[in-house]
């Protein structure tokens, strides 16, 4: 407990204006002072003043290569100079004009330009009210009910989407089973039951922590469409992100709807649902009012997100970020990794361009580092592993590099070679000051 104490106490001593604004915070926000449970941390995160590239600054002056990068949106880094210009002219222009214009149209033309499966484009103002409405019009289409979803997977946290179980949810038209297991789909499927069956694009948790099998990925739109049930693909997270046509693009599916969020905005907040055109004629107000969608939304589309929504697609277009991203990524996965064989601890880092850090028995050594070395959901997600990951995530603050939860690395087309190599040297010091105050062992 003394180690543990000691670096509290330092964390404080370097970060008492953070500290000030947290007393301030848990006398008005209920979640211990943080206004998303993901900016929770014992004893607080770091209040931050301003942020440039791949680096962000806090209240008191530390500085931090950031890793958190608004929760996955800032593919393009922070304050990019495109996003920037375009915003500050369209403030000038207007916010919100309550009208029909160009930008909205010009945005969800270069949406379509990416999205081969993109017939038809609606906006909304986050990912999670996109999921939702992807649910309302697969029931609309199909005449039935129920979603089906699968374990880990998570698509935000209003009742159909939340995990099985949460407080206060209502869900007796949701079915939640383990994914990667085609005959137990199969199974469920056949019951012809259900209108939507509801995927996290990239497996798991933020674009892979728990990944799903790509053969099984692949199946889903037959299997789906075999028993007349709508297949949504959430890419939230990983739409252009992982390439310019999402990572449907990667693995060859074409889904009937897909999610988006993060990205799409260049950085501000925004939800669209995309999909065929036969789906999608719900919300066409010629539609009989029993087979129609009506879809409000005052933010949906406003000038503002829209010009940063076009600077943002326009740069995504060339996969220049998206490439910068992945070469940084692998690097850090590379370096991470050599750091832990040489502590010899029970660790890997895996997957894209959100690097997911898993400890725990390495059950085997996969042939490429975008997997973790076990396959065993309750290993990854297991709660003293992510004690381990939230004490990291102090030392590497610490040491100026801020990550989610110690948990994961999110990479953006800002990260520089030198961000990663002073990031593998806080990480290394981190994990051997972990194993010397006795929080973390060897193998």
């Amino acid at each position: 407990m003394l180690a543990e104490d000691n670096l509290i106490k330092e964390y404080k001593r370097t970060h008492p204006g953070s500290q000030k604004l947290h007393e301030r915070a848990v006398k008005v926000f209920a979640a211990n002072g943080a206004t998303h449970q993901s900016r929770i941390l014992n004893p607080f995160r770091p209040y931050i003043t301003h942020a440039k590239g791949s680096r962000k600054w806090d209240v008191d002056g530390n500085e931090y290569i950031d890793f958190v990068m608004g929760h996955g949106a800032l593919i393009l880094g922070h304050s990019h100079p495109a996003i920037v210009k375009a915003v500050q002219e369209q403030m000038a222009k207007g916010v919100h004009y309550g009208e029909n214009h160009e930008l909205e149209v010009e945005w969800a033309e270069l949406i379509k330009s990416m999205l081969p499966m993109a017939e038809r484009v609606e906006f909304c103002s986050c990912g999670q009210e996109a999921n939702i409405m992807a649910i309302r019009l697969g029931r609309t289409f199909t005449g039935r009910r129920k979603v089906l979803r699968f374990e880990e997977n998570f698509h935000g946290w209003a009742d159909e989407l939340v995990h099985e179980g949460s407080a206060g949810v209502v869900a007796n038209e949701v079915n939640i089973i383990p994914f990667n297991n085609l005959n137990r789909l199969e199974e469920e499927l056949a019951k012809k039951e259900y209108a939507v069956l509801l995927t996290e694009g990239g497996g798991a948790h933020m674009d892979g922590q728990v990944p799903i099998d790509i053969d099984f990925v692949r199946a889903l739109s037959d299997l789906a469409h075999k028993y007349g049930t709508i297949w949504a693909l959430d890419e939230v997270v990983t739409g252009f992100r992982d390439a310019p046509g999402g990572w449907q693009s990667m693995v060859g599916v074409k889904p009937d709807l897909t999610t988006l969020g993060k990205c799409v905005g260049g950085g501000l907040h925004v939800g669209a649902v995309a999909g065929r055109s036969d789906i999608m004629e719900a919300l066409n107000p010629e539609t009989p009012l029993e087979r129609r969608v009506e879809h409000t939304g005052t933010w949906n589309a406003n000038p503002l997100l829209s010009s940063a929504g076009v600077a943002a697609c326009k740069l995504y277009r060339g996969g220049e970020p998206q490439k910068v991203a992945r070469q940084r990524a692998n690097y850090l996965r590379e370096k991470g990794n050599k750091a832990l064989k040489e502590r010899s601890i029970n660790g890997r880092l895996y997957s894209r361009t959100i690097v997911h850090f898993y400890l725990g028995p390495i059950d085997y050594e996969p042939s490429d580092d975008t997997m973790p070395p076990t396959r065993d959901i309750k290993k990854i997600m297991a709660p003293a592993a992510a004690a381990m990951r939230n004490r990291l995530c102090v030392h590497l603050l610490q040491r100026g590099i801020a990550t989610m939860y110690g948990e994961r690395f999110i990479l953006s087309g800002a990260h520089t070679k030198e961000d990663i190599d002073q990031t593998i040297e806080a990480f290394g010091d981190s994990l051997d000051a972990m194993i010397a105050e006795g929080t973390l062992s060897r193998a």
